[in-house]
């Protein structure tokens, strides 16, 4: 081999070896747009064509614990299709009054865990003061932010969001942040209101269709959509799980 193809080889090598130790390509950040005509239930603020809604304030959590939703949305049925196992961590992002936090908090038992984050502090003094009346000890209440829900780094076995994902104001941000909680086979759960179905009497920025969902989580190519549920009355649930890393 003469000495020009040995330069040529030694110098492929180590620009090989260059490429490999450079950290891997960062994910483009959110597109988001502003427009002045919008739905009067929205915030003016849309992210992939998607419309956000605002906030439901903690006035009105008494909507969340009222007697019919029981039939309205058969929350048994999204309890059974999430196949909690004793020990878990789960997440609880914008849980509200605590509605379906205290269906988990048994199921997960002393082993496990339940975090509650919420952006609103009244809504965790709701939870904590629930808890503490319950005597519940494995329900943690955190005080999140619009882009970040504060949940610890690969510790978290599930996240799900009843309601809530469509009202984030930082929806690229969040997932971001609940990516990297989640545990290598953690699920990330959006439960949301049909917008495929005009039947469901919600009001339309606070449906979601299930194509409009895996959109948004395109960008995240740890996640894999495994699963929709359709069992419930009124809303979908869509199921991704963060993928197992390569040996």
């Amino acid at each position: 081999m003469n000495r020009v193809l040995v330069a040529g080889v030694v110098a492929a090598l180590a620009g090989a070896g260059a490429l490999a130790d450079e950290p891997p390509k960062k994910r483009d950040g959110p597109k988001y747009e502003f427009r002045e005509e919008h739905d009067p239930n929205g915030i003016g603020k849309f992210y992939l064509g998607r419309e956000i809604a605002h906030v439901m304030g903690y006035q009105a959590a008494g909507w969340l614990e009222r007697k019919e939703r029981a039939k309205e949305e058969a929350p048994e049925k999204l309890i059974k299709a999430l196949d909690i196992k004793g020990g878990m961590v789960i997440a609880d992002v914008g849980p509200g009054s605590g509605y379906h936090t205290f269906m988990l908090a048994p199921l997960v038992g002393e082993k496990g865990k339940v975090i509650a984050s919420d952006i609103q502090q009244e809504m965790l003094d709701l939870i904590a003061k629930k808890a503490k009346d319950l005597k519940v000890t494995n329900v943690e209440t955190v005080k999140g932010t619009p882009t970040d829900p504060k949940l610890p780094a690969g510790k978290v076995d599930l996240i799900l969001m009843v309601d809530v994902y469509h009202e984030f104001e930082h929806p690229y941000e969040m997932a971001e942040k609940m990516v990297e909680a989640l545990k290598p086979g953690g699920r990330l759960v959006f439960v949301e209101f049909r917008l495929e179905d005009d039947k469901v009497p919600i009001k339309l920025v606070h449906k979601m269709s299930e194509r409009q969902v895996v959109k948004e989580m395109v960008p995240f190519a740890e996640l894999t959509h495994t699963k929709t549920v359709g069992t419930l009355p009124w809303q979908h649930v869509i199921v991704f799980t963060k993928k197992e890393p390569k040996r």
